[in-house]
């Protein structure tokens, strides 16, 4: 029998197959699913802010953040036996929200944090498969390690998969 594992905000979580990984709410927040085709270990980090350098004394979550939050959810998929030469990800979330006038960076958290988690998956050398990220809507994911698939659901539109 198989099991949906649940990763809060600013958290993060590895599964095998054929359980799945799932988490709620991403607006700005930008929710990163990993995977090693071969053995069907994956895992979804929900991160928070893009950078755990742009603010003092935050390194005591390390999942809030795109750096650090990718860079350990990947060294925990290792330490189950993914081997990284092999992985590829699929992202969502990183929403506008709120609409903000003139140039405050507090309205465009949602880019800043999709733009990090591409950044942090290059420089891993993780390719992004597919991504559903931007617009202005909130997102409910579940990924499955087994097929790849990433389930999308968003309020009033209907579930879909990338």
């Amino acid at each position: 029998m198989s099991e949906i594992i649940k990763v809060g905000m600013a958290d993060l979580k590895t599964c095998v197959s054929p359980n799945g990984i799932t988490t709620l709410g991403l607006g700005s927040c930008v929710g990163i699913a990993i995977r090693d085709p071969a053995n069907k270990i994956g895992g979804l980090a929900h991160v928070m802010l893009p950078d755990s350098k742009s603010i003092k004394g935050s390194q005591t979550n390390i999942a809030k953040f795109a750096d650090t939050g990718i860079a350990e959810l990947v060294r925990q998929m290792e330490k189950l036996g993914a081997q990284r030469s092999r992985m590829v990800a699929k992202i969502a979330g990183g929403a506008n929200m709120f609409n903000f006038h003139g140039t405050s960076s507090f309205g465009q958290v949602g880019d800043r944090n999709v733009e990090a988690t591409k950044a942090k998956l290059s420089e891993l050398r993780i390719p992004i498969l597919a991504e559903d990220t931007g617009k202005n809507f909130g997102r409910t994911v579940i990924f499955y390690p087994e097929t790849g698939d990433y389930i999308i659901r968003a309020v009033g539109k209907p579930e879909y998969k990338i």
